[in-house]
């Protein structure tokens, strides 16, 4: 039995694949006030050229510049570990393998379109980028990116993640990036949510809305957004992509894939490949979106247009959504308190292909303590989602008997994340 796949640079792909080619319809395009598509003019005043062609091309196959290779190259590809503890602890038939995106420096996936979006902005002579993070994995990866790149960077962090997480604020500021708790005092977007509530917790949406508001004021940065985007769901289809050769080399083939899902990025990640191997012909996969009960944002949201920001600064997407001004608790899991979802996970979720479930935070935190004793590895309080998931499917493969064989992706690690484990 082997535990592990080897970690080949062939494995690395040359090629981003796109999965919109392959599906039998598409969401409808965004729309701006007017009620019409934008147009990529309307998209210029916010983000580089190279990354607004990623996000409206159709080809199935999209080059890696080589500079971003270079840069992947550094961490990936990253391991595939089939989890032999925790499938001995559950004493299930199922087989139980992990995509692990924390060995990076940055410790998550999000490196993964991070570095993508400095090359353009970059290549095309702007001098920063400026953007929003919730629980700081996003802001950590931009900022290594950033100062591979050259760029500055400034990022409005949610409030009640800036207070939680003060170690995500001095690895970015270690990187040269600055950090502000948002709602700040440096916005129009800003003040406005602090007139409300001086002690506001926060919400991506309104430190979207924020650094949307610096990036048109301001011409010589653009932003850059870590989930959601058609551009960004096509970056992370390096892991699904490694994934299925390192499936091939392990003799095994999923039949159940699961993740995390606040605005998308990892889930699509890991699972956009293997939709596209089984829309072509493969073998039928059940996929799973897990979210927090807090922000159901796929099991209670409405599948409507809304804005991408609490402002209305953004244009509005076709997307399951909880509303722009909608609010969650200030849980550990900051990554998945998006009120939206990307449009392609939603139009997935719509065609049937994607089954999404809530869990609360106690099952989440319990579950990602459970995988840290058996397995040596600490998630990060979103992976643990999709952790808690994984269990209930090995055990409800032991009481049916069924041979799973379970593959999750394990966004990022937890090390900056203790105090939610610990405050549990």
């Amino acid at each position: 039995m082997r535990r592990f796949s080897s970690r080949s640079s062939s494995f690395l792909p040359e090629e981003y694949t796109n999965l919109k080619p392959f599906l039998p319809s598409l969401p409808p395009p965004p729309i701006g006030p007017d009620g019409t598509p934008v147009s990529p003019d309307v998209l210029a005043a916010l983000f580089p050229s190279g990354m607004i062609q990623h996000e409206i091309t159709m080809d199935a196959r999209v080059p890696i510049p080589k500079e971003v290779r270079d840069a992947y190259k550094v961490y990936r590809p990253s391991p595939l570990v089939r989890a032999v503890e925790l499938e001995r602890v559950l004493n299930t038939p199922a087989h139980i393998y992990y995509k692990y995106e924390g060995t990076n420096p940055a410790g998550s996936h999000k490196s993964n379109t991070a570095l993508p979006q400095a090359f353009f902005a970059a290549k095309d002579g702007l001098t920063g980028i400026t953007t929003e993070t919730g629980a700081g994995q996003w802001g950590s990866a931009l900022a290594q990116a950033c100062n591979r790149f050259g760029l500055d960077l400034e990022v409005f962090m949610v409030r009640a993640s800036f207070l939680q997480k003060p170690l995500r604020q001095t690895f970015i500021n270690m990187h040269g990036g600055s950090v502000h708790p948002s709602p700040s005092d440096r916005t129009e977007s800003g003040r406005s949510f602090l007139k409300q509530d001086p002690n506001h917790p926060g919400s991506l949406g309104i430190a979207i809305s924020e650094a949307v508001e610096v990036v048109l004021k301001e011409k010589k940065s653009c932003y850059s957004l870590g989930s959601v985007s058609d551009a960004v769901c096509l970056h992370q289809s390096i892991i699904g992509q490694e994934s299925i050769k390192q499936m091939e080399e392990m003799g095994e083939y999923p039949t159940h894939i699961i993740a995390c899902v606040g605005g998308g990025s990892n889930f699509a990640g890991i699972a956009f490949p293997f939709i596209e191997k089984m829309l072509t012909g493969g073998a039928k996969i059940d996929f799973t979106a897990v979210e927090p009960t807090v922000c159901p944002t796929l099991t209670e949201g409405k599948l409507k247009y809304d804005f991408g920001d609490a402002s209305g600064l953004t244009p509005k997407y076709m997307m399951y959504s909880l509303g722009a001004g909608f609010v969650p608790p200030p849980i550990h899991a900051g990554g998945l308190r998006y009120h939206g979802m990307a449009p392609l996970v939603s139009h997935l979720v719509k065609l049937g292909l994607v089954n999404p479930i809530a869990f609360k935070q106690n099952k989440i935190l319990a579950a990602g303590k459970e995988f840290t004793r058996i397995e040596g590895i600490l998630p990060a309080p979103e992976s643990a989602h999709a952790i808690a998931a994984v269990i209930d499917s090995a055990l409800e493969a032991k009481e049916k008997g069924e041979n799973r064989v379970i593959l999750f992706n394990l966004s990022g690690h937890g090390f900056l994340d203790l105090a939610a484990y610990e405050n549990d």
